[in-house]
């Protein structure tokens, strides 16, 4: 089984505790406001009030043996670069680092976060992306310029086979799934004789110019 730490527990924090605890994994949260702490207790496999951003506290709590330890304490821009720096020196396998600003995030990955994520940024691209088209659904960013789609199928595509609408060599995107809800099921990799209905999702991947192609189709 899987186990984790995580270090500060504001509202990313605290989510991400109780999220991994539902899937079944072992979690250490760790904060240093003990009414934080309290908020965890039932749910987590081990609370801990403490000040990780001091060394020998961090190296008592044994987190060298655990798959990997987050840091979230962003708006603590200082405190989360020194334990970050800490869990490096003490060899801790993956260490993923929340940030605030792309400085701070800069900083993080040069002082040895394996990981270094942008929830706020993350989530309020994710929404303008699906604030653009009645279509959208939600789209992930796999790594700078190109990204994966969930869209409901635009009325300009319903009726017609992948084939025919040659998407990749007309607008440079792949779709990777279709999400059939009546009947509900689920293709991977569909074919191009698949012909896409009013209720179906597609899920795509390409490069952020042409999926805005994408998104203005009506």
């Amino acid at each position: 089984m899987k186990s984790f730490a995580i270090i500060g527990l504001s509202s990313f924090g605290y989510y991400l505790a109780k999220t991994l605890s539902s899937k079944g994994y072992q979690v250490m949260a760790i904060d240093k406001r003990e009414e934080r702490v309290e908020r965890v207790k039932g749910f987590v496999d081990r609370a801990v009030v403490a000040d990780a951003s001091d060394k020998e506290t961090l190296l008592s709590l044994g987190l060298t043996d655990l798959d990997a330890v987050v840091v979230s304490l962003g708006d603590q821009i200082d405190a989360s670069i020194l334990v970050t720096l800490y869990l490096r020196e003490l060899r801790v396998k993956k260490i993923i680092a929340k940030a605030i600003t792309e400085d701070h995030g800069k900083i993080l990955d040069i002082i040895g976060a394996t990981e270094v994520v942008f929830p706020e940024r993350d989530v309020a691209v994710r929404l303008s992306q699906s604030m653009e088209s009645d279509y959208v659904l939600d789209s992930i960013t796999l790594s700078e310029g190109i990204s994966i789609l969930e869209i409901a199928a635009p009325n300009t595509l319903v009726g017609k086979t992948l084939g025919a609408l040659d998407l990749r060599n007309r607008y440079g995107v792949l779709v990777l799934i279709v999400k059939e809800l009546v009947p509900e099921n689920v293709v991977l990799i569909p074919t191009a004789d698949h012909i896409i209905k009013d209720s179906d999702i597609l899920v795509m991947m390409g490069k952020d110019e042409d999926l805005a192609k994408i998104k203005k189709l009506q």
